[in-house]
């Protein structure tokens, strides 16, 4: 099987369950900016150790990012085939985050100032993964339909990520002056 199949040198993608679009449409902007928010998980989960708390934790979040990225990439008539929490974004998984928001906070004193992002190379990296979830709710804002759980999936991780950073600061390394 080979990686290239030549269907989109005319500048269009396709979609789950089918149809195609151009590369420019607002859902593979989309759900090209999660991609970009996982793969910045990845490239913090391969700074934890294996099998870790963060690592079990960041594994979960970018599998919950495969979800969001197939129920971005279906037209409108195919959003009936979706599968509710294999495909399609359940309200259960956004409130599934804020009991691991709540936890996370009692680890760790709050700021009590704006954040200077690189207190440690981790929490930098949770930072930069913040803020592509950040990118990848502006642009899901126009592509999710209007009863999706897409954006407050992607609102609740960003604060979900900045606690993250927040624990692990307090995780591995004092506050440095400034």
């Amino acid at each position: 099987m080979k990686i290239y199949t030549r269907k989109g040198d005319d500048g269009t993608t396709g979609l789950f369950f089918g149809g195609r679009v151009r590369k420019d449409n607002p859902a593979p902007e989309a759900y090209g900016a999660v991609d970009e928010a996982q793969a910045a998980l990845g490239v913090a989960r391969a700074e934890t150790g294996e099998g870790s708390e963060l690592d079990t934790l960041l594994v979960r979040l970018e599998r919950d990012l495969w979800v969001l990225m197939a129920e971005l990439a279906t037209a409108d008539e195919n959003r009936s085939k979706l599968d509710p929490g294999v495909t399609l974004v359940t309200a259960d998984m956004v409130d599934a985050l804020e009991p691991i928001i709540d936890d996370l906070t009692t680890r760790f004193d709050p700021p009590t100032e704006f954040v200077v992002p690189g207190q440690n190379r981790l929490s930098a990296l949770l930072d930069v993964g913040r803020t592509a979830v950040r990118k990848a709710e502006r642009r899901a804002l126009v592509a999710a339909a209007d009863d999706s759980h897409v954006v407050p999936y992607l609102n609740r991780l960003s604060d979900l990520l900045w606690t993250m950073a927040r624990w692990q600061e307090g995780q591995f390394m004092p506050a440095r002056e400034k």
